[in-house]
């Protein structure tokens, strides 16, 4: 607790909602196209699919698969 009587304790998830922000590239490929695992891997490599990488971890924002839609 700090003077004001607020808990810096508590984390960014905790402070904002419990919903992730980013898929796995099969659940973003199937949510959003009905692709199957490698289909989603594949468009994932030819950067249809954004992604980032989380040391061995590919996801897929939500956020940028939001966008990449309003776009389209």
């Amino acid at each position: 607790m700090v003077a004001n009587g607020t808990n810096l304790g508590l984390s960014i998830m905790q402070q904002t909602d419990d919903r992730p922000r980013t898929l796995t590239v099969p659940e973003a490929g199937r949510i959003y196209f009905d692709l199957g695992r490698n289909a989603s891997y594949a468009a994932a490599a030819r950067g249809e699919i954004p992604t980032i990488r989380v040391g061995r971890l590919l996801r897929v924002p939500i956020a940028a698969m939001e966008k990449l839609l309003e776009q389209a």
